[in-house]
């Protein structure tokens, strides 16, 4: 358990205490912590459980405010929190969808964000930024056509040493005072 620079309290545990962890926080009289403000993952893929999955939530009688961490991967369920918060319903869908962390126990484990069939989790770190197929209008053939994805290799081309380089007004000379500046242009 530790507290943040705001003052917010944030614990860490193992991903078999979340019901049991939320139910004690929501139950007991010194805590109370009886509004789910939200349920938020990470995606670390250099970790063995690449997921860290954030739980917010809210103490209106105490005027306070708890971040309760568990950890995850692809292949292990979480225990759903609808048993209780009936709020988290929505939150855990969305991190079904975003992040593909799957919810055991969930009353409708359905994507919520994406179409049903879009395949992928858009929000892990090795999601393709371009996506895996591309979604358009076929005036020919009068209707909404998906085709896989393909890219140019001018798309792919990183031979800039820095980002910024690509912009006409970046000059290191700039970088320099005035008066170096102005001798090299006259040189």
């Amino acid at each position: 358990m530790q507290v943040t620079q705001q003052g917010e309290l944030e614990i860490m545990i193992c991903p078999e205490g979340v019901v049991p962890v939320l139910q004690f926080l929501r139950c007991h009289s010194n805590a109370q912590f009886e509004n789910i403000v939200d349920i938020t993952a990470i995606d670390v893929p250099s970790r063995v459980y690449r997921f860290e999955v954030v739980y917010n939530l809210l103490s209106i009688r105490y005027n306070q405010r708890i971040r309760v961490k568990t950890y995850g991967d692809e292949l292990n369920a979480l225990d759903s929190s609808t048993v209780v918060y009936k709020g988290s319903d929505w939150y855990e869908r969305e991190v079904w969808d975003m992040f593909g962390i799957f919810f055991r126990n969930h009353p409708d484990m359905r994507r919520i964000l994406t179409d049903y069939g879009f395949e992928g989790h858009p929000l892990r770190k090795d999601f393709p930024l371009s996506g895996y197929v591309e979604i358009r209008y076929d005036e020919e053939e009068k209707r909404i056509v998906i085709e896989p994805l393909e890219l140019t290799q001018e798309y792919r081309k990183f031979d800039l040493e820095a980002p910024w380089e690509a912009f006409p007004n970046y000059r290191p000379q700039t970088l320099q005072s005035g008066s170096e500046t102005e001798e090299k242009h006259e040189t």
